[in-house]
């Protein structure tokens, strides 16, 4: 089966192509399919966004998709930054950017910061919806550390460790990620539901 990954990060894409290896459902890219679309996510959930993202594709190409939509969400900032992690320092912020606006407003705060990343996962073939969520709970720190990842990653500690996701291999942070999580319980209902 035939699977279009609806992202146009090439790192996620490879991600979920390794994910599903060694099954029978083969996930091509955007980049392999020579689609430089990108989806406007206007969403007010992650859920929505991801399955925004899901019928863009599937009406393009009439293929089942999986997309995603994550991001973070700081319990002292009411959930915030959420679906606005990406962009949460303006449009065109940089990663940087959104690092040092988290860590201004978690100031007025006493620590600890508690935080989580969250993943929706999607799956769509024009009929069927199946959605999973995976979380990956930890801490905010106030200075960036590691030269590895991107985003909140040099900022964020994964309960259980000292180190930082920027400080954790890619090997590393892509046993514990909340996207290896919801990409894993989707997989594994799709390979349940192929072998009936």
């Amino acid at each position: 089966m035939k699977v279009v990954c609806a992202t146009q990060n090439k790192g996620k894409a490879q991600e979920v192509k390794n994910l599903f290896e060694g099954t029978d459902i083969e996930i091509v890219s955007l980049a392999d399919l020579k689609n430089n679309i990108d989806v406007e996510e206007t969403g007010t959930t992650f859920y929505e966004n991801a399955l925004l993202k899901a019928k863009t594709i599937y009406e393009i190409y009439k293929l089942p998709v999986i997309s995603d939509d994550s991001g973070l969400e700081i319990k002292q900032l009411g959930g915030r930054p959420g679906v606005y992690s990406a962009r949460y320092a303006g449009e065109n912020c940089t990663y940087d950017d959104n690092n040092k606006k988290v860590t201004e407003e978690l100031k007025s705060y006493r620590q600890p910061h508690r935080a989580k990343f969250v993943s929706q996962a999607i799956y769509y073939d024009g009929k069927e919806i199946l959605s999973f969520i995976g979380e990956l709970p930890g801490r905010m720190i106030d200075k960036q550390r590691g030269n590895f990842g991107f985003g909140y990653d040099p900022i964020f500690v994964p309960d259980g460790f000292a180190n930082t996701l920027a400080e954790l291999t890619l090997e590393e942070k892509n046993v514990i990620s909340h996207r290896a999580k919801s990409f894993e319980k989707l997989k594994n209902k799709l390979m349940e539901r192929n072998s009936k």
